[in-house]
C-alpha cells in the first residue's frame, strides 16, 4: 500500500466529510486517520487532514488528482493539496555562523526522522561547510556584501530554483530577506526566532529578558512573512531560567529549545500537518 495526505480547506457546509471518505472507498483508499477543524461560525472554515493508503507500492498518477479536483474539490470549493509520503519534499537549509539548529536538523534527517530531500545548504559565512559536507551534502557559500543584498539574494534563488525546492528552512540565517525573496515562497520559509514571539522581537532578545527578569525564555517557529518576525506561528515552546542564569545561560538554554522547535515545525511541514488560516495556522495531529 502506497500512503498518502490530503489536507482540505474550505467554507463549513455539510456532507464534506462523507464526500472526501466516500471518493476514497470509491477508489479503494483505506483511511487510517483523519482530523478537523471548525472555526467560529461567523467565519465558518473547515479544515481537514486525511491520511490513507491506496493499493499498490507505488503512488497513483495524477488521474487520482484529476478525479479528486472534478468530483470532490470543485463542488466543495476547496483549496487543498495532496501528497504522497514516498514523494518526499526537496528542501534547501540557509544558516549563517551559529550552528545549532542546523546540525539539528541534519542529524534528524540522517536518522530518518525528517521525511525530506535535502537538496544542499546555504550560507552567507564559510564557517559550517565542513559540518554539512560531512552529512554528504553540497555547501554554497554566497556572502552579503555590504549594499548588494539584492545580487545576493537574487544568487540564492537562482540556486534554490536549480535544486527544485520546495520548503527554505532558514537555522539562524542571520540575514533580513526581502519580500520580494519571501514571497517567491508563500508559506514555505519556516524560521526559527529565538524568542517567544510576540515577546521580545528584534536584536538581542535573551538581552532583552535578562533585562526584565524573566523566569521562562521561549523559541518560535513561524512562517516568514513580508513582515519581520510576524507570520503565522507553527510551534512555541518555553525552558524555565532563574535570577541565577546570565545572559550567556540564557543563550545556551534558548539553544536547546530553539533546536527542538524548529525540528517539530520543519517535520509538521514535510507531514502535510500544517493549514495556514490568515496570520494563524492550524495544525493537525501534534
Amino acid at each position: 500500500m502506497s500512503q498518502a495526505r490530503l489536507l482540505i480547506t474550505c467554507t463549513d457546509r455539510p456532507g464534506i466529510v462523507a464526500a472526501v471518505s466516500g471518493f476514497l472507498t470509491q477508489y479503494h483508499g483505506n483511511i487510517t486517520a483523519l482530523d478537523q477543524h471548525t472555526t467560529d461560525p461567523d467565519r465558518g472554515l473547515f479544515f481537514m487532514r486525511v491520511a490513507f493508503e491506496m493499493p499498490g507500492t507505488e503512488p497513483p498518477g495524477n488521474w487520482l488528482q484529476t478525479e479528486f479536483r472534478q468530483e470532490v474539490a470543485e463542488p466543495f470549493g476547496m483549496d487543498w493539496h495532496l501528497a504522497f509520503a514516498a514523494r518526499h519534499k526537496r528542501m534547501a537549509i540557509l544558516v549563517s555562523k551559529p550552528d545549532h539548529a542546523l546540525l539539528e536538523l541534519l542529524w534528524r534527517w540522517s536518522r530518518g526522522e525528517l521525511p525530506a530531500r535535502i537538496a544542499g545548504v546555504i550560507s552567507n559565512h564559510p564557517e559550517n561547510q565542513d559540518a554539512v559536507e560531512t552529512f554528504g551534502l553540497p555547501f554554497h557559500y554566497i556572502p552579503v556584501k555590504q549594499g548588494a543584498q539584492a545580487e545576493a539574494e537574487e544568487a540564492m534563488l537562482e540556486q534554490l530554483a536549480a535544486w527544485g525546492v520546495e520548503l527554505v528552512v532558514l537555522a539562524r540565517y542571520m540575514r533580513i530577506l526581502s519580500p520580494e525573496f519571501v514571497d517567491r515562497y508563500p508559506s514555505r520559509i519556516i524560521n526559527i526566532h529565538h524568542s517567544f514571539l510576540p515577546a521580545f522581537a528584534g536584536s538581542d532578545p535573551y538581552r532583552q529578558a535578562f533585562d526584565r527578569g524573566v523566569k521562562l525564555i521561549g523559541a518560535t517557529a513561524h512562517y516568514a512573512t513580508s513582515e519581520l518576525d510576524a507570520g503565522p506561528v507553527i510551534e512555541q515552546d518555553v525552558i524555565r531560567v532563574s535570577h541565577r542564569d546570565g545572559v550567556a545561560d540564557l543563550r545556551e538554554r534558548g539553544r536547546e529549545v530553539e533546536r527542538s522547535v524548529l525540528a517539530r515545525a520543519v517535520r509538521w511541514h514535510l507531514e502535510d500537518r500544517i493549514a495556514v488560516w490568515g496570520n494563524r495556522t492550524v495544525v493537525f495531529g501534534t
